[in-house]
């Protein structure tokens, strides 16, 4: 007979929870390795709540970042060592620094001055010139700043107890922070750690060696570089001498002249693609009466976004041609339509074909990571050693620049198939162009037609800066509103830059999905 006291059902879930908790212990002591129960005692008290918990770990306050480090905490150790420097340096400082030190320095470039006025005073007095009271002035006047720094130089060397006070409490406020912290950054760790088993655990000796050596040595050459100015003149200015900049700019400009003479003709074909579909554009935009223009546009918006966005671009339209910007901005949609095109047609197909080749894509994607943070004016440099000034470079300009996120979510678009769908198709006979045309390209449309609208927002960013190289429309309005700070005619071309903006961004996105 079963005991009518005894629920079977509790005595199952306090043996799961006793299996748990042991198997927990185990793997606390696995992976501190080091005073496995002090630990167990701690984790269970923070993982016992929700909010920080408090808990105070000796060890890790007296080590400092080396504990952080040596357990692999270093999000935690960088900001604590930087710390402890500081205040390790104002301890230094405070005790051992000439704080008078560029006081004394101001005064020894005063005193040979103040000696050469003096000569000039007596050789004044000795032939009775009418400068005499002029000299005497300026020696007078100099004295006085001599007197003023000497007090500062003073001040500043009885502050010596204050800053190595202040640095002492600044270091142990650190070292508080940093056992009140420890077990709980620690026990983040260990949750990390348990799903995820390639994590670093214990505090092996090469970690603790390698923490302590390395912020030992920051900690040094931090402390005699603010301590002991000058003394170390090492610490101050990289060692380099000006030949190897010489050198490194004669080596870019014979490079850039051999590419400029040997791919002259490769250059003139790229200008004449995009002549070609800069001129197709412009007729189209700017030579169209500006009724068939704006018709056309309005009822693309109103195809693709409804109604309502359509009245607003009809608004921005009658902004922009009242305003007489319509001229200059069918100009920058002309230019802004060349590259977004071009940058389309190339970085559509580019992302296509590295989406399934990992290689090939961490080969251009450092390519790529050069194109959108190099500054804009520094690849000027070679487009117009290239293509000289004028529309065509502008093209270039703003290709390079814009380019890139086409063809990073079209990667990231097609990856992101489930492989499950495409391992059904596979399976009722699919092949590669139906698998590309009916299963990849459909589900990765939304993240390529964000590419898209990405390419060319940041296009149009470069409208003011292409302008500076010879592109037309609203961004020399602009340049030249900074040029002679006229605000008005800056903001209203401003204005219908980011009209345009907004008209090609609802036609983009406002798509059926």
């Amino acid at each position: 007979m079963t005991d009518l006291g005894v629920n079977p059902l509790e005595d199952t879930e306090s043996a799961a929870a006793l299996a748990y908790a042991e198997k927990r212990r185990s793997n606390i002591r696995l992976f501190v390795r080091t005073s496995p129960d002090y630990y167990i005692r701690n984790f269970d008290r923070i993982g016992a709540s929700s909010r920080f918990t408090p808990t105070f770990n000796w060890v890790a306050g007296l080590m400092g970042p080396v504990w952080f480090g040596a357990r692999g905490l270093w999000s935690w150790a960088l900001p604590f060592l930087i710390v402890e420097v500081l205040a390790i340096v104002q301890i230094a400082r405070g005790l051992f620094g000439d704080l008078a030190s560029d006081a004394m320095a101001r005064i020894t470039s005063i005193e040979g001055t103040l000696e050469l006025r003096r000569q000039q005073l007596a050789a004044a007095i000795e032939a009775t010139s009418d400068k005499i009271d002029v000299y005497r002035r300026t020696v007078d006047s100099l004295e006085a700043n001599i007197g003023g720094i000497k007090a500062e130089a003073e001040a500043l060397a009885a502050q010596g107890p204050s800053i190595a006070m202040t640095g002492l409490a600044l270091l142990l406020l650190g070292k508080a922070a940093q056992s009140t912290v420890a077990n709980w950054a620690l026990e983040a760790r260990f949750s990390d750690w348990l799903s995820d088993r390639t994590i670093r655990s214990g505090m092996p000796i090469s970690q603790v060696v390698f923490s302590a050596v390395f912020m030992a040595a920051i900690a040094m050459t931090a402390t005699m570089h603010y301590s002991f100015p000058n003394q170390f003149p090492l610490l101050s200015a990289f060692p380099t001498t000006p030949e190897i900049r010489l050198t490194s700019i004669d080596w870019v400009e014979k490079f850039f002249n051999w590419a400029v003479l040997n791919g002259d003709a490769l250059f003139d074909a790229i200008t004449y693609a995009i002549r070609m579909v800069l001129d197709a554009l412009e007729l189209v935009f700017v030579s169209t009466p500006w009724i068939v223009v704006a018709a056309l546009i309005t009822l693309l918006t109103w195809l693709t976004a409804g109604v309502r966005t359509a009245i607003y671009s009809g608004a921005f339209l009658s902004y922009m041609g009242l305003l007489g910007f319509w001229e200059k901005a069918m100009t920058t949609l002309a230019l802004l339509g060349t590259a977004a095109c071009l940058s389309i047609l190339i970085g559509i197909p580019l992302g296509m074909f590295a989406a399934r080749r990992p290689r090939f894509y961490s080969f251009i994607q450092p390519i790529m990571d050069f194109m959108q943070t190099m500054p804009a004016f520094v690849f000027m440099i070679p487009v117009i050693a290239f293509f000289g000034t004028g529309k065509p470079a502008a093209v270039v300009t703003t290709m390079i620049f814009g380019g890139t996120p086409v063809v990073r979510l079209t990667v990231l678009g097609l990856r992101g198939v489930p492989e499950s769908v495409r391992e059904a198709a596979i399976s009722f006979g699919a092949n590669k162009w139906y698998l590309l045309t009916k299963v990849d390209l459909p589900l990765a449309a939304p993240s390529i037609r964000a590419g898209i609208n990405q390419t060319i927002m940041l296009s149009l960013a470069m409208v003011v800066v292409a302008s500076l190289i010879g592109a037309k429309g609203l961004g020399e309005d602009v340049l030249e509103a900074l040029q002679y700070a006229n605000v008005g005619q800056g903001i209203l071309a401003g204005f219908s830059i980011l009209f345009c903006a907004m008209i090609l961004d609802r036609i983009v996105q406002g798509g059926k999905r």
